[in-house]
Order: C-alpha cells, then structure tokens, then sequence
C-alpha cells in the first residue's frame, strides 16, 4: 500500500490525547507529520497528501497552503467551525468522524448531569461540608419523562441507559429511526421536528444531541424555553447555541427551570460571571462530554481507514457533501 504524507493540525489547547491516539493508530502505516506552532505554516501544509483537522478549526491561510491535499480529516463530528465550502471550492474532499465515535462519552456525561440535577449536587456538596445530614430531598427517577432531541448515536446511548432507570424515553428526530433501534430501545414515543413542542411541554429533561446548523440555531428559543415545565431541565452535550442561552439563563434566574446541565456553550469559554452560573441547579463541564480515552481511539481509527482508503484509491467513508 502507498504510503501518504498526512500532516496532523490541532490548536495549542487541545487535549494531547487526540494527537497521541492519532500518532499510535498511524504508527507505521503513513507518514504523519505534527503541526508546528513555531515553524512556518506554508512548508508543513504544502507537502500534505492528507490534512487531519483536530476540531476544525483550520483558517483559509492554511487551507491555501495545502496545495496538494486530497482529503481534509475532520478529527471531530460537527462541522460549525470547518469552512466547507472554501475546502470544496479547492477541490479538496471534506470528511468528518461519524457520531459513533463520541457517542458514549457524550451520552454518559447526559446521564451524569440527570443524576446529579435530581440528587442537588452542590447542595448536597455543601451541606455534607457543613455538616448537615439528609437534606436536601431528591427525586427518583422512575417514571420521569426524557425527551431526547436527536435521535442517533449519543441519543441511542442514553436511552439506553436511561431505560434502566425506569424513565419514558420520547425521540425526535428528522431522519426516519431503524426499526431494529427502535424494537431494541422501544422509546415510548417517536415524533419528528412537527412534534417537538409537545414534547418540550411534557417533558422532565430535554437532552439536545444535534448538530449545529443554521435549521438548529436556537431550536430551543424562549418559547419553546416558555413552554417547559417549571421543573424541567435542559442537558445540553452538543452544541451551546442549539438553545437561546439568554432566555435559559433568565428562565433559570426566575425559577421557571428546574435545572441545567451543559458542557458547552455559545462562546467557549464561557463568561463564568454569568449569574445562573452561580445557582445550586446548574451543573457545568467546560466541554468534556465526548473528550475521552474512547473517543480518541473511534476517531484515530476512522482517519486511519481514510488514510488507508485514499492512498488505495478507494473513496474515503463520512464524506461531507454541500
């Protein structure tokens, strides 16, 4: 097998282990160069037969250096900082790592916010620091209504740690659900966009597992926010503008939320003087929920096949298509 010249592109603050499994899954098998902060980025893009784009976030600069790349390896699955269209125009074909490959991480880190906004986690933290025995009270689960907002992978997978909890799982989405998903699942309700404001009415959690695109911007808006019970809560591992985050902060701050978990935000990093922020029913992560050791090996190995597809000759899987 012919052997590509594969330049590996991430920012300063991404975690290491996306390069490391990167780095062990390619070991031998291409020639894998590491972006240099501190070399000049024409010469390191212009040789590349194939760029892996940690996040990508890669500016026009350096996709005009890459000269003589023929494929641009999203390291990630959304798509809202990769500017697409400006790789096609190049001829350069654009793939992304499919939902599969973060789905568990990002389904756990769901299910975590879930136990602790019904368990009162800061309150509970701080009263066992204080000394104070059995409070504050908690709520089971069982019979509680999860809607689940994106019904693929990371949705698949917290249903189905959900189910055990004794939860009614309700799932939207816009694609039609495989039948084997869904007698493996059995959701108890499955609904598409048409029927997402009677979910959101009935609902105790509404988890968001979409990508964020123009049809998806603020999908959760202040009247959908509005809509809610005052109990509700929203679990947010996707995407931070999937909601309108100024009406869910003030809906928060007026007590007419029951709660929020959220690993990501509009702007990340996030303004941490934020008043909501501060409120005992509000759990934070600074963008965690799919950055795991498992991730990393899923996504390491779909580059690698690319890699291996493309200098066979073969069409490269999860293609992007405008």
């Amino acid at each position: 097998m012919k052997k590509l010249k594969v330049l590996y592109y991430a920012r300063k603050e991404e975690p290491p282990q996306w390069r490391q499994g990167v780095m062990e899954a390619f070991k031998g098998r291409h020639d894998l160069q590491l972006f240099d902060l501190k070399v000049p980025v024409a010469p390191q893009f212009k040789d590349a037969d194939m760029v892996i784009d940690c996040g990508g976030w890669a500016t026009r600069e350096k996709i005009d250096a890459a000269v003589n790349a023929k494929l641009w390896q999203i390291l990630g699955t959304g798509l809202d900082h990769t500017d697409v269209a400006y790789l096609r125009s190049k001829g350069i074909m654009v793939a992304n790592c499919p939902g599969t490959g973060s789905r568990v991480g990002l389904a756990e880190c769901a299910m975590m916010f879930i136990l602790m906004l019904t368990r009162h986690w800061h309150t509970s933290s701080e009263n066992l620091h204080n000394g104070i025995l059995w409070k504050p009270f908690g709520q089971s689960l069982l019979g509680k209504t999860l809607a689940i907002v994106g019904f693929g992978a990371s949705g698949q997978e917290l249903a189905r740690r959900a189910k055990p909890f004794g939860m009614r799982i309700e799932a939207i989405d816009i694609a039609k659900i495989d039948p084997k998903i869904l007698d493996e699942i059995k959701p108890d309700f499955v609904g598409t966009p048409d029927n997402l404001d009677e979910v959101v009415q009935r609902c105790d959690f509404l988890s968001l597992h979409l990508h964020l695109n123009g049809d998806t911007r603020h999908l959760i808006d202040a009247r959908r926010i509005a809509m809610m019970k005052p109990t509700a809560c929203i679990i947010n591992v996707a995407r931070g503008a999937l909601v309108d985050e100024t009406a869910m902060y003030k809906a928060l701050l007026d007590g007419k939320l029951g709660g929020a978990g959220l690993d990501v935000f509009a702007k990340e990093p996030p303004d941490m003087n934020e008043l909501a922020f501060k409120l005992p029913n509000v759990v934070l992560t600074p963008h965690i929920a799919g950055v795991t050791d498992e991730t990393a090996r899923r996504r390491a190995a779909v580059a690698l096949e690319n890699a291996d597809r493309l200098a066979d000759g073969h069409r490269p899987m999860c293609l992007v298509e405008i």
